[in-house]
């Protein structure tokens, strides 16, 4: 059984209410718009760290992450990528690979938006955790926590804090 925190958007931010969940988690996945390697660095001297890059990200942020990162966690398959649509309007650059080979988590960020919704046509669960960073026009600042055990998802929660 493993503790997911799933957080995307940081834009160069991080704070102290963040790492007290990251230090709850066994794993931290970062859907993109890192904004600095400050971010990824402090997650990585505290958990295990799964990330993908996002629009905003300079070069030197894209050398180390990559675009799309598909991986298996318990027994659970999972494909991240920061523009990635939602059910079921998925961005062009992944729909075709989707229908022929669904994840059992499709994860995205870019939009600033928390969805969390079943595809029941692919058989997935889609995640966008919103975005915990205080930059763009985002209101309340999201992240999403949740246990994998074998292929089971569960305990799935919706963190909140002001802007």
């Amino acid at each position: 059984m493993k503790k997911i925190l799933l957080l995307s958007d940081t834009h160069s931010y991080i704070d102290k209410k963040m790492i007290k969940y990251v230090k709850q988690a066994d794993e931290v996945w970062h859907a993109g718009d890192i904004g600095d390697l400050h971010v990824t660095d402090t997650l990585k001297s505290l958990k295990q760290l799964h990330a993908v890059y996002g629009n905003i990200d300079n070069s030197q942020i894209r050398n180390e992450f990559p675009k799309h990162l598909k991986f298996k966690c318990e027994g659970v398959n999972v494909w991240m990528t920061h523009i990635g649509g939602y059910p079921p309007k998925y961005n062009s650059q992944v729909r075709d690979e989707l229908k022929r080979n669904p994840p059992d988590i499709f994860i995205t960020g870019h939009s600033h938006i928390l969805k969390i919704m079943h595809d029941k046509t692919l058989n997935l669960l889609h995640i966008n955790p919103g975005a915990i960073g205080t930059h763009g026009f985002h209101k309340v600042r999201t992240m999403v926590r949740f246990e994998i055990d074998g292929k089971n998802i569960k305990k799935l929660e919706v963190i909140e804090f002001q802007r």
